[in-house]
């Protein structure tokens, strides 16, 4: 008889200006310091139904790109949807955006999403506005503070602390 499986983080993300990544990382690095928990980072191009129903928790990262979650992290939800319907319901999920004005329209898109999927939100969406809004600026690669991949790292170990204390 094998053993359990320890409860799975799954946290997805994308990035084509390096934020995103970084906040990614940061939540990563916060909930690796769960020892209960595993944490998958994955590029969202790299996941599939398979590693959704093997989490027990979600953190979904996309930049916002014309007030909509990235192409490839819709990709990633248009691939898992239907293989993964009703098979995840009730499980928690968390957002983080990293916008270049409010991220409203990502995290919107993210939440219907999960609605449908009948996930549960168990941490406010945590969004990084970089500002950027000239070409040259959304097209830079980005170097985000400090601060905000402390926020980032504090959400990532939250999300680890509930899913090994069955909070969720």
């Amino acid at each position: 008889m094998s053993e359990p499986r320890p409860p799975r983080l799954l946290i997805v993300w994308n990035s084509m200006t390096g934020g995103t990544h970084q906040l990614a990382q940061a939540a990563s690095a916060g909930a690796a310091t769960e020892a209960a928990v595993e944490v998958d980072l994955r590029r969202c191009d790299r996941a599939g139904p398979e590693h959704v129903l093997a989490a027990s928790c979600y953190l979904f990262a996309t930049p916002e790109n014309l007030a909509s979650m990235a192409g490839l992290m819709k990709d990633f939800f248009d691939r898992c949807y239907y293989p993964v319907l009703e098979r995840v319901v009730g499980r928690p999920y968390a957002t983080l955006i990293c916008a270049g004005s409010d991220g409203a329209g990502a995290q919107r898109q993210i939440d219907r999403i999960a609605s449908g999927w009948r996930l549960r939100r168990v941490a406010e969406p945590l969004i990084v506005c970089t500002h950027a809004q000239t070409r040259e600026a959304i097209e830079a690669p980005k170097r985000i503070a400090p601060a905000e991949l402390a926020r980032a790292r504090e959400l990532g170990a939250a999300l680890a602390a509930g899913t090994a204390l069955g909070l969720w």
